[in-house]
């Protein structure tokens, strides 16, 4: 049976180490994809967020936030990294590189809290996100749209 038909979407909590990596590559993945709808489906129907100073709620407001965001961030590329986990809920720090229509580059710092349902849906996600101009030869997120390549280092190897 499928995900979907279940709707189920593994791995499930409570989380290990091991599931709440993989829990954060899918959602780095999903991100990279940049398709808010393909995006919006990790959360349930009512899921609950706020992103900076934006709160929100429902997938309808998650796709339209996502179209609105990679309007505006150009050629975004992210990577996550798990800080903690336990039971339903995953930390993770993440950066993300882009540049806005007037080729301006950005280095976008943030955290997330993410809490899942038992179908391994997430319903609350609380994101605090910093972002500090860069010169185009600082970025260091230089793989093609899409998902980061399984040898391209992460933030700690970065030094981010």
């Amino acid at each position: 049976m499928s995900q979907e038909a279940t709707g189920s979407r593994p791995p499930l909590p409570p989380f290990t180490a091991e599931t709440a990596a993989r829990k954060a590559r899918m959602a780095e993945d999903a991100w990279n994809s940049r398709d808010p709808a393909r995006v919006a489906q990790a959360y349930t129907v009512d899921s609950r967020w706020r992103n900076r100073a934006e709160f929100f709620e429902g997938r309808a407001s998650i796709e339209a936030f996502l179209h609105r965001k990679w309007q505006r961030e150009l050629d975004y590329r992210l990577i996550k990294e798990v800080w903690a986990f336990t039971g339903n809920r995953i930390a993770v720090r993440f950066a993300y590189e882009w540049h806005d229509d007037s080729g301006n580059w950005y280095r976008s710092h943030g955290n997330e809290q993410w809490e899942f349902d038992d179908h391994g849906l997430m319903r609350r996600r609380e994101a605090s996100i910093n972002d500090v101009q860069i010169p185009e030869q600082a970025r260091k997120f230089h793989w093609p749209l899409g998902r980061r390549p399984d040898d391209h280092p992460g933030l700690t190897d970065l030094g981010l």
